[in-house]
């Protein structure tokens, strides 16, 4: 794992550029914890407050500190992000490679799912759950639905995948050595599998940080809990843009762009690697 990093960050410009990115945003994103406030307290600071030496990001028409409350913001977006991802990739991993595998019936009734829900609309199924369920929406429930949904198109690569893997010589060998079903996926596919997991996985992150910002600009989603969408929704609430309080609007946005840019870089330097033309050329092969 530290030598493929290490042959990233030295023969790849765009993984190191979204590395550091990412990394920068990640460290800023953890001093919230050593914030002189509390992540949902409010008027608490002398409101509209423009960008200063005492307050470096401006403070909010609600009496928060910026640079704090943004600090705390893109934490919780990423963890929401995070954990969709996880959730997601298990799920995708289950139905891809066990559907692959099996084949038959099994193959064809985790498709028919996978395929329905890959037809349904994303925004509009999470909008109607967070309406039915207002009153008991909270974020990691809003997580394990996002996650029910952001499975399927990852599941078919991992199937087509485990397609491959199912008649090899390896493969026979060991199920005629007695292993069980998942033996044989966890023992000898899982390892063929799990680039596709880690490039899947990263674009599952920016659908899922891009998911929780638009649900939380849009309000359907708890926006008294700090997340980059919900000091959007905040800022828009109390007219930001109209009334000059731009530092408000402008930063969490600039963070939310460079946390994305950094995550694409990483994405597609991956994917790179995954593929071995590209990097041998890369690497001068």
């Amino acid at each position: 794992m530290f030598s493929i990093l290490r042959d990233l960050l030295r023969f790849n410009v765009e993984f190191l550029v979204g590395f550091v990115l990412t990394a920068l945003i990640f460290l800023f994103a953890a001093a919230h914890f050593f914030a002189p406030y509390p992540d949902t307290a409010i008027y608490l600071l002398p409101p509209d407050m423009p960008p200063s030496a005492e307050f470096w990001l401006g403070t909010t028409s609600r009496g928060q500190d910026v640079f704090w409350q943004m600090s705390a913001a893109i934490w919780n977006t990423m963890t929401f992000g995070l954990v969709v991802m996880i959730l997601s990739r298990i799920i995708a991993l289950a139905v891809g490679m066990l559907s692959g595998y099996l084949g038959g019936k099994a193959d064809e009734v985790l498709m028919t799912i996978n395929d329905t829900l890959i037809a349904l609309p994303n925004i509009p199924i999470l909008l109607l759950v967070y309406f039915v369920m207002r009153d008991q929406m909270t974020w990691p429930l809003l997580a394990v639905t996002a996650a029910l949904l952001g499975w399927n198109y990852d599941a078919r690569l991992i199937r087509s995948v485990t397609l491959s893997l199912r008649n090899r010589e390896f493969t026979r060998h060991a199920v005629f050595a007695g292993m069980s079903v998942p033996q044989v996926l966890v023992r000898q596919h899982l390892p063929y599998v799990m680039p596709v997991v880690f490039f899947t996985a990263m674009n599952n992150l920016i659908w899922a940080i891009g998911l929780e910002v638009t649900l939380s600009v849009l309000g359907f989603s708890d926006v008294n809990r700090p997340t980059v969408g919900g000091m959007i929704y905040w800022a828009n609430q109390h007219q930001a843009a109209v009334s000059g309080i731009w530092w408000w609007l402008v930063f969490p946005i600039v963070a939310v762009v460079l946390l994305f840019l950094g995550l694409f870089l990483l994405a597609i330097s991956i994917n790179e690697y995954i593929d071995p033309r590209s990097r041998l050329s890369r690497m001068g092969g």
